[in-house]
């Protein structure tokens, strides 16, 4: 079977290529998946590209099988020295049709189903998981509908768990026009919680109206640090989820929230600014310079970061199923997909293609079809 494989060597080239390998036998506890689609999410491009200068991206030919080569900077290069010279299988999750399944009860149930996983290797024609690990869709879903099941959807489920948990009442997200973010608005709206939706473009913010969010902010715009205080003031949202990274937005929004805090409170001027806690988290890396802080919010802020297994391990095995069945509850509206372009595994290894998916840009998210 072919399985898509990032390679990076020590003189800093990035191979990415399809490379034959043997289908697995699942084990007693496992199944085998015929993959039909997986997406090509944020997540997958570090993997994937390995931080390489996509303007050095070059097709190639490896073993009969179409490629590509590019050149990792020597800045990036020192970040990977764990996987120099390791031919990685790509792809995060996916979906696809049970073809045989292990002796386990269990597995054999599953014989037949459409299933989601999230497990990796999942640019690949099959892949063997256990049965667990596996969630079933209803029966009128399909492997598209049920391709992008767990990264976006348990994200954003996570981003509104997390708040609770923490003692927040609202939140504040960016690049919030993404296929993530427009889930996140009809998770709020659902569930009722005040959420500030942060956006780069005009027509993005038309866009998240238009699927009825309220509190929308455009960082294009001149009237932004004003626009998103008033949003954190009259939402009182003290945590935010930003897909960003680098640069300067994570300062801007606790530079927001501290001046909503004092338009909240009234209290008398402090040098050590308000008491009221602060938490920008970053999840994403849009942009991958350095995240620039002036500190001009008092004492009482923090910024870490925030990544969905991480969350998994901490709620535990109960709760991260009760999100994983609203997913799957839910996949048809709250949790739909949609996707720019579907792409068979040689087609993602089109120079052209990768141009496009590797900018992770806002309405330009790829779906991969192994067994097209």
């Amino acid at each position: 079977m072919l399985q898509m494989q990032s390679l990076v060597s020590e003189d800093g080239q990035l191979s990415l290529s399809l490379v034959e390998v043997d289908r697995p036998v699942p084990r007693a506890d496992e199944v085998l998946v015929q993959v039909q689609a997986a997406p090509i999410n944020p997540s997958d491009l570090g993997l994937l590209l390995g931080g390489a200068d996509l303007s050095t991206v070059a097709g190639s030919v490896v073993d009969g099988q179409p490629g590509i080569t590019a050149t990792i900077p020597p800045a990036a290069l020192r970040g990977l020295s764990g996987r120099i010279g390791e031919s990685l299988p790509c792809g995060n999750e996916g979906a696809g049709v049970v073809i045989d399944a292990g002796s386990d009860s269990e597995a054999q149930a599953l014989m037949g189903q459409t299933v989601a996983i999230l497990g990796g290797a999942m640019y690949s024609e099959y892949r063997a998981i256990p049965a667990a690990q596996c969630l079933v869709v209803h029966d009128d879903a399909t492997a598209v509908d049920a391709a992008s099941c767990f990264v976006n959807p348990l994200t954003a489920l996570a981003m509104v768990d997390t708040m609770r948990t923490e003692g927040h009442t609202a939140l504040a997200h960016t690049a919030a026009a993404s296929n993530l973010g427009q889930m996140l608005v009809k998770i709020c709206l659902a569930d009722g919680v005040d959420l500030v939706n942060i956006v780069r473009r005009p027509e993005q913010a038309e866009l998240l109206r238009s699927i009825g969010a309220v509190h929308v902010c455009d960082s294009s715009q001149d009237s932004f640090h004003d626009d998103l205080t008033a949003a954190l003031a009259a939402t009182g949202a003290t945590v935010a989820f930003d897909a960003t990274g680098g640069g300067r937005l994570a300062n801007q929004i606790l530079s927001a929230m501290e001046a909503a805090a004092g338009l909240a409170s009234g209290a008398a001027y402090s040098r050590y600014g308000s008491t009221t806690y602060k938490q920008v988290y970053i999840y994403g890396g849009l942009d991958r310079g350095a995240t620039e802080l002036t500190r001009s919010y008092g004492m009482s802020w923090g910024l870490g970061g925030f990544l969905l297994p991480n969350f998994l391990a901490k709620v535990g095995a109960e709760r991260g199923k009760e999100l994983r069945q609203r997913v799957a509850d839910e996949l048809s509206t709250t949790f739909a997909s949609s996707y720019t372009k579907q792409v068979s595994l040689a087609a993602a290894l089109d120079p052209s293609e990768v141009a496009v998916y590797s900018r992770q840009a806002t309405g330009e998210k790829y779906l991969v079809t192994p067994n097209v």
